[in-house]
């Protein structure tokens, strides 16, 4: 499983209510909320953002509250993988949940630039920087969370396997 794509790069601490600001949680519909994602740190996000993009964050991305719309709206969105220095305990258990990829790579994190297109191996854990020619190594998923996100989440995993 592999995913490359333009990077959308933040800082330390995003917050889950910055992902997804708390006044549009009156919606369920995960299309409508994605029309909000990052829009307190990064205005023009969802009309740049393109399937397959990537998203790199810094220490403790998604911290704050435990809403499973955080990584909900990103994958909406279009983000194919999310790479960060460290990620937020919840943050983490719901991305995988939802079948959104992460990766913790702190090297990755700080060298990969805003603008740069980077292809992500999700079965080996390498992140390649195609931009600067960088490559890194992530720790990838052992093969039942790979197994999950290749599912599209854990509810669709658990039905694949009923069936």
């Amino acid at each position: 499983m592999q995913a490359k794509g333009m990077v959308f790069k933040y800082p330390d601490n995003v917050d889950t209510d910055v992902i997804i600001p708390a006044r549009y949680l009156n919606s369920q519909d995960a299309n409508e909320l994605a029309q909000h994602c990052m829009e307190d740190i990064d205005k023009g996000f969802v009309k740049k953002v393109r399937p397959g993009d990537v998203m790199v964050g810094g220490w403790n991305f998604g911290c704050g509250s435990s809403r499973e719309h955080a990584p909900l709206v990103i994958k909406t969105s279009g983000i194919s993988c999310v790479i960060a220095k460290s990620f937020a305990r919840i943050f983490y258990r719901n991305s995988i949940n939802i079948g959104l990829p992460i990766l913790e790579c702190p090297e990755a994190a700080e060298a990969i630039a805003a603008g740069d297109t980077v292809a992500v191996d999700f079965d080996s854990g390498v992140i390649t920087d195609e931009t600067s020619g960088k490559t890194f190594a992530a720790e990838p998923f052992p093969p039942f969370i790979q197994n999950i996100i290749r599912a599209g989440g854990l509810m669709n995993a658990i039905r694949e396997k009923q069936a």
